[in-house]
């Protein structure tokens, strides 16, 4: 198990990603002032976004009942737990796009190769540990 977002595991015979990306973004809005640079004030965390993404190769790996299943996560619009495969909670994730480009077709128009992306954005604090207590208890 690669990791974890609410029931749906990240394997080899799922989806698993050969490529992720990780933003984070801080507040610093600006005010103009006359003869003198713009004041900032740190207001504190912005988005954190996840971007996971990858090759399918249907006939070894996942395909598409995978993808649908996570389509179908992110239309119910619900945020999930997000755990590596050692167990550290990442947050709570929202499933904002998902992405996948087919290729390689066989005779009866299924693709042998399908190339995906799958962004999460976080919506939970800062402090998961907290967040896991809870889920534990």
């Amino acid at each position: 198990m690669m990791m974890t977002l609410g029931y749906f595991v990240f394997e080899r015979k799922t989806i698993a990603p050969q490529q992720t990306q990780h933003t984070m973004v801080w507040r610093h809005p600006s005010n103009n002032r006359v003869g003198a640079r713009p004041s900032t004030q740190f207001l504190g965390t912005g988005d954190e976004i996840k971007i996971l993404s990858g090759v399918l190769m249907p006939e070894f790996t996942g395909g598409e009942p995978s993808l649908k299943e996570l389509t179908t996560m992110a239309e119910t619009g619900k945020a999930y737990p997000l755990i590596d495969g050692s167990g550290n909670m990442h947050g709570f994730f929202v499933i904002t796009k998902v992405t996948a480009g087919r290729s390689e077709f066989i005779i009866n128009g299924a693709a042998r190769k399908i190339e995906f992306s799958i962004e999460l954005k976080r919506i939970d604090e800062k402090n998961t540990q907290q967040i896991a207590n809870k889920l534990s208890q």
